[in-house]
């Protein structure tokens, strides 16, 4: 009743789970009560303030993720994962037309390769581009695209329970790649210019026309902003629930590649990239 005939702020929503979770499934119901009047506040990690820009009170009230309260999540529509989706109370988050700006333009087009290197469900990594698929990929893609690398540090996001290890690759790519543009290097010169590692990612994500990116929250956030994205994901439950061909294109309209292998990646450059 307060949704469909009353419709005055009344609705706050609070989350500090995992961040694929908040991408996928809390950030749409907030823009969707949003929409429809009845948003009174919201609150979640720090840094998420741009993620919120249309929230009248968003509080940024936790330091570190916590996935266990994804499972206390119940009024939040579809949460952790579903055989089928209600879209009912879940609205797509115009990030791209929000953020886009005249601050990162290049010359060529912006593709940008959002990596990882994290503990998984416990286990050594998984999920992630090693250099030698990284040398692959630039030698694939840089005559065509400005190659922006993403790899966020740990003191650069809200750390949930999967640790960051260290692949070693932004040296290795200032030494033989000095074309990729390392967004960590970016974000330190214009440090002044944003409010957090999180809004920079969302101004040059905004401006970007593809994606190559890996499970997680890292393929979500580049599932938001139209164009083409790669996912490359070897393992996870978004598999048998047919994720990448259902809720992740609907976060923007974006063309989703779920590669299972490192030959899938390849083989969706040739024919989309």
């Amino acid at each position: 009743m307060q949704d469909t005939l009353v419709k005055k702020p009344y609705k706050v929503i609070e989350y500090h789970g995992e961040f694929q979770q908040e991408l996928l499934f809390v950030l749409p119901f907030a823009y969707w009560h949003h929409l429809n009047g009845t948003l009174l506040g919201t609150a979640s990690c720090k840094n998420t303030q741009e993620l919120y820009y249309f929230s009248p009170n968003h509080q940024e009230k936790f330091d570190e993720r916590e996935w266990e309260s994804n499972d206390e999540s119940y009024e939040i529509p579809n949460m952790t994962h579903c055989n089928s989706f209600d879209y009912r109370k879940w609205a797509a988050v115009p990030l791209k037309a929000t953020y886009q700006n005249e601050l990162f333009v290049y010359e060529k087009p912006i593709l940008v390769i959002a990596n990882k290197f994290n503990i998984e469900w416990g286990e050594p990594p998984i999920n992630y581009f090693s250099i030698e698929v990284l040398a692959k990929l630039i030698k694939a893609l840089n005559q065509k695209y400005t190659i922006l690398y993403n790899r966020p540090s740990a003191s650069s996001i809200v750390l949930d329970n999967s640790e960051i290890l260290e692949l070693n690759e932004h040296e290795w790519l200032r030494t033989h790649h000095p074309e990729v543009i390392l967004m960590e290097d970016v974000y330190q010169e214009c440090k002044a210019l944003v409010n957090s590692f999180n809004h920079f990612q969302l101004l040059v994500y905004a401006n970007a026309s593809a994606f190559i990116s890996v499970h997680g929250g890292t393929a979500t956030l580049a599932s938001y902003f139209g164009g083409k994205n790669i996912i490359f994901s070897k393992r996870g439950v978004e598999h048998a629930l047919n994720e990448f061909a259902t809720i992740f294109p609907k976060l923007s309209g974006a063309d989703i590649y779920h590669a299972k292998s490192e030959e899938d990646i390849f083989n969706f450059i040739a024919h989309h990239y």
